[in-house]
């Protein structure tokens, strides 16, 4: 490993112990800076209200850590927003957002436009799917943000026990077996490319929080290269040491098949490849196999290619700033 991410890791990869809750709500209320809670939701109905009421009793009702809960549906079918709304956060869907740019599939497209309906100095991210939910998910990694200037963004990390069995009370987990995407393909490509990303436990946790002035200086990937290609951005603009993480504890949520996990992995490193050499893909696509009656049947999905651009280029948020 290299001399200066062993540096990092034992200067900047710190456990939410460290930073005591009235510590944190201390340095809030010293810099007045505001936090912004977004949770990102397709279909999460079973999920999402059990995350918002969690923070919404630990970190505004009973120490004020976060000024605002927003979830944005980006086209759920179930009652998403409705038990979103219930629990206490303020539901934006996303085609209302930015509604002269037509809204593409992508988480990452969902993050992008949450920049424009939220007004906090620091965004924090949490993936909507999340069960036994903790709100040391939120105060861990926003503390550092509150309690260090020259810090700009803070990933969680934590162990990913994989489901064995079937789902619910008693299921079966295999510990330190979750994350494929990120030991199979994210892993891989930062330490053969961006070395000093290499300490990273978990680059692709869809927790983690910033600096508005960072993020709305970074493009946005529309779909799943979104953590990867946010980190590589942040290491390049702001360098390695404005950048943290924080052991959260553990992470339980519900895990996709391995098809879905290749179509994550072709879209992280397209992702990748853009950041390497912003080349010309050939091929922007990915072929898959199911068995169907008259044997294997192929299917070919396209990778998310289109990528936002910061969004302190687009007028609407400039000019919402302004005003």
């Amino acid at each position: 490993m290299l001399e200066e991410v062993e540096r990092w890791l034992a200067t900047r990869s710190w456990s939410v112990a460290d930073r005591p809750l009235h510590r944190i709500l201390a340095a809030k209320q010293r810099t007045g800076q505001s936090v912004s809670v977004v949770l990102p939701a397709l279909n999460e109905e079973e999920t999402v209200g059990d995350i918002v009421a969690i923070i919404r009793h630990d970190l505004v009702r009973q120490v004020p850590l976060v000024d605002e809960i927003v979830v944005v549906d980006s086209g759920s079918t179930d009652r998403t927003s409705e038990v979103a709304a219930a629990a206490g956060a303020r539901v934006v869907h996303r085609d209302d957002i930015l509604p002269r740019l037509p809204a593409v599939p992508g988480k990452g497209e969902v993050l992008w436009r949450s920049l424009l309906v939220t007004g906090g100095d620091i965004v924090c991210f949490v993936d909507a799917d999340l069960r036994e939910f903790s709100s040391d998910f939120v105060s861990g990694i926003v503390g550092p943000l509150l309690t260090d200037p020259h810090v700009d963004l803070v990933k969680a990390m934590y162990d990913r026990p994989l489901l064995t069995g079937p789902d619910g009370p008693g299921a079966g987990r295999t510990a330190g077996q979750g994350g494929r995407v990120t030991e199979l393909m994210a892993r891989p490509l930062l330490n053969m490319h961006w070395p000093q990303l290499a300490g990273f436990v978990q680059p692709l946790g869809g927790e983690y929080a910033a600096r508005r002035s960072l993020l709305e200086q970074l493009p946005f990937p529309v779909g799943y290269g979104v953590e990867l290609g946010m980190l590589v951005d942040a290491l390049h603009l702001v360098g390695l040491d404005a950048l943290a993480q924080v052991d959260v504890g553990v992470r339980k949520h519900r895990h996709q098949d391995g098809q879905a996990l290749g179509r994550m992995a072709a879209a992280i490193y397209r992702t990748a490849q853009l950041r390497l050499a912003r080349g010309h893909l050939l091929r922007p696509s990915l072929t898959q196999f199911e068995r169907g009656a008259d044997g294997f049947e192929p299917r070919t999905y396209s990778v998310d290619t289109e990528e936002r651009p910061p969004m302190a280029e687009i007028a609407e948020y400039t000019h919402r700033r302004v005003a």
